[in-house]
């Protein structure tokens, strides 16, 4: 599978004929890549014309997979959700763009960056941890290089369409330690036992797109799988914003509501810490 960007091709498009620096899997590695008239032949021989590479060129955050020489976007509109889904582009890896707005933080960092920020705010990991909105699945991928085992749930199967055609998700599928569910984790939560988790990571969609992930009846279910003693991290918004300061105050009250006994700030990571505490 060869997928490229703009970003990818760079060196390409500034090289007529003779050998250019590329990437084929959205600058995890790099190649050398046989540039003649305009046309480019990757090192498994795939040949990539120069209509596909100006297809590319010209868009802006599009990524593309390559079949039968030709560029294809990587979108898709989903049935389950009714929303347009597509692989976004950065100087890292990639984002996912749901409705137009992307799933990760991407001004002034990249998306893996962002989710690092998300695990590292969690503290130290270990045991099972519960990811609740797969995505494109970094959050899983991180958190299971501490984790004995990581359960992601994930409601739109186009997402997972999506993340098998991202290079930076392939450890999603391979990784024994990760187990994908495609399911809405409002329903799947009631089926995992109560204190499984040692930590949670609650990454939701905007509060426009999955409201009731911020509701009081869904921070119950959190607080009752998670373990005691259990950290939960919840990302919010950007706490400086009006906007998310007001999300911040309203998140922070119905997790004490739900039985949380210490919830912290955690500005760096846009979201805060909230700790079980439960003593036998």
């Amino acid at each position: 599978m060869i997928v490229l960007s703009r970003f990818t091709i760079e060196q390409i498009l500034k090289t007529r004929s003779g050998p250019a620096q590329s990437s084929m899997d959205l600058g995890i590695t790099d190649c050398s890549v046989d540039v003649n008239n305009g046309a480019a032949t990757f090192p498994d021989g795939t040949a990539v014309g120069s209509a596909a590479l100006e297809k590319i060129a010209k868009s802006d955050r599009g990524c593309f997979e390559i079949i039968g020489g030709e560029s294809v976007a990587i979108q898709q509109f989903s049935e389950a959700t009714g929303y347009m889904r597509s692989l976004a582009a950065t100087n890292g890896a990639p984002t996912m763009l749901v409705s137009g707005i992307p799933m990760h933080r991407i001004k002034n960092t990249d998306p893996m960056q962002d989710t690092r920020e998300k695990i590292e705010a969690l503290g130290t990991i270990h045991g099972k941890v519960l990811d609740t909105a797969t995505g494109l699945g970094y959050t899983a991928i991180l958190a299971a290089k501490k984790a004995d085992m990581v359960v992601t749930v994930e409601i739109d199967p186009v997402a997972i369409e999506i993340a098998k055609r991202n290079p930076w998700s392939v450890e999603l599928f391979s990784n024994p330690k990760v187990e994908v569910f495609i399911a809405d984790i409002q329903e799947k939560i009631d089926d995992f036992s109560t204190g499984e988790f040692s930590a949670i990571v609650h990454d939701p969609p905007t509060f426009q797109f999955a409201g009731e992930l911020y509701s009081l009846e869904f921070y119950k279910k959190l607080f009752r799988v998670l373990s005691r003693k259990g950290t939960l991290f919840h990302y919010i918004a950007d706490p400086d914003s009006k906007l998310g300061d007001r999300m911040t105050k309203g998140v922070t009250k119905r997790l004490h509501e739900a039985g949380f006994s210490k919830v912290e700030r955690r500005p760096k990571a846009f979201g805060v810490v909230a700790r079980k505490q439960l003593f036998a």
